[in-house]
């Protein structure tokens, strides 16, 4: 085998650090991002370690074509979609049954203070598999707002959107849920 013949070796970045050498906006971009990116796929994974490795995979996909990325009109929304879907492809890579959200809403002492634990854990589970229904892009507004705590704000640049569309969409999200579980919406909980 000659050096023509050997494979070049990917780029690498590493968990939580852009390689020097990188385009400086490729590393800001990633400096902002990847944590954000983790947490979240952190959820639909139900391991950090697989979240990290799917980010990676994302950021070494967006990195490769960088120049292109940065020049689309919503570079962001872009990243998203590739975060997305490498995410999709690990949980099926790894044969994952879904997971719904976030498992720390089984609130352990909400069942263990609850009068009826079991009653609590099936509400719980309930409410769980209704959020899983949710539309794709409800699903991840949600995620990112309840499960995870972004502001509005931080929702809207994470997914390159208007704050207007991530009060509504967590509006409709809300509305869908209420029908899902047969409850009473109480419009004046915030958005």
């Amino acid at each position: 085998m000659n050096a023509r013949e050997l494979p070049v070796p990917r780029p690498q970045v590493s968990r939580g650090r852009v390689i020097e050498g990188e385009p400086l906006d490729f590393q800001d971009f990633h400096r902002r991002n990847r944590g954000a990116y983790v947490r979240w796929a952190g959820v639909v994974l139900g391991s950090r370690a697989d979240a990290e490795d799917a980010v990676d995979e994302a950021m070494l996909e967006l990195l490769s074509k960088w120049p292109a990325v940065a020049q689309k009109p919503a570079p962001e929304a872009y990243a998203w979609t590739v975060v997305k879907s490498r995410t999709i492809d690990a949980k099926r890579a790894r044969s994952r049954r879904p997971e719904v959200v976030d498992l720390t809403a089984f609130d352990a002492l909400a069942v263990h203070s609850a009068d009826d634990p079991t009653d609590q854990l099936l509400t719980n589970m309930t409410i769980q598999k209704a959020i899983g229904q949710l539309p794709e892009r409800q699903y991840d507004v949600f995620v990112l707002r309840f499960s995870l705590g972004y502001s509005t704000r931080q929702t809207a640049d994470l997914l390159a959107v208007s704050e207007a569309t991530v009060r509504s969409t967590v509006r409709d999200a809300k509305r869908r849920l209420a029908r899902t579980l047969g409850v009473a919406l109480d419009e004046r909980t915030p958005r």
